[in-house]
């Protein structure tokens, strides 16, 4: 949807910028997405390095007040979103136990599991030209490091109690949810993907039957397995 100086999220399927297109649709917030065609290299081009000099997705850009707001960084975007719909309760009240673990969280998501997941999709950024033995243990390494991450988050969400805890911060829905969502979601086509353990497995579930998840994954035309 267009809404002129308002909201624009630019993004492409299936990649770190449906976090915030989760949470947009979660707020219910009026927002334009805007298409950066990776197969095309557009988010190398011109245009979109001034907005992000790293090149990378997502971009969001707040022109709703006096002065536009250019965030790139998904964690720095997500927190941005909650904090400026504060109606939508998805962050926990700044002082409390819940807004401390919930740093905790989205700082491990996007500096911990996500550039190990990077490592896996992409070994050969971390080896010479041509070195396909190297990124071939790069990518091994990887793999058994996310196992590992994975099995962390299936733990903490049993941790509560028999029954575990239904979101990452327990029984609210909150902007951690969206991201460690997409985050698993990446390992789908893994030999094994988060969804093969117990609790993670139930979790993503509960993610994808909620209304804001079917639309994003509708609207960014991703097909099944969705996790």
């Amino acid at each position: 949807m267009s809404v002129g100086g308002g909201l624009r999220l630019f993004g492409y399927p299936g990649t770190a910028s449906m976090i915030p297109h989760l949470l947009l649709h979660e707020l219910d917030a009026p927002f334009e997405w805007v298409h950066v065609d990776r197969t095309r290299d557009a988010h190398k081009a011109p245009d979109y390095l001034r907005l992000n000099p790293n090149g990378l997705i997502p971009v969001l850009v707040d022109a709703r007040g006096r002065d536009e707001i250019v965030l790139f960084e998904t964690a720095a975007i997500v927190w941005h979103l909650a904090d400026t719909h504060p109606m939508g309760g998805l962050a926990p009240p700044l002082g409390t136990s819940a807004r401390a673990h919930a740093y905790k969280w989205v700082a491990w998501l996007s500096a911990t599991l996500q550039p190990t997941l990077i490592a896996w999709f992409y070994p050969e950024r971390w080896v010479d030209v041509g070195d396909a033995a190297g990124a071939a243990r790069v990518r091994a390494h990887a793999e058994v490091r996310i196992d590992g991450l994975l099995d962390q988050l299936d733990a903490h969400l049993g941790a509560p109690g028999p029954s575990g805890a239904r979101w990452m911060l327990g029984d609210a829905y909150t902007l951690v949810d969206p991201y460690a969502f997409t985050l698993c979601r990446w390992t789908r086509t893994f030999a094994r993907p988060a969804r093969a353990r117990p609790r993670l497995g139930a979790y993503l579930a509960r993610v994808l039957e909620r209304a804001a998840t079917r639309r994003v994954l509708a609207d960014e035309g991703v097909s099944p397995p969705y996790v």
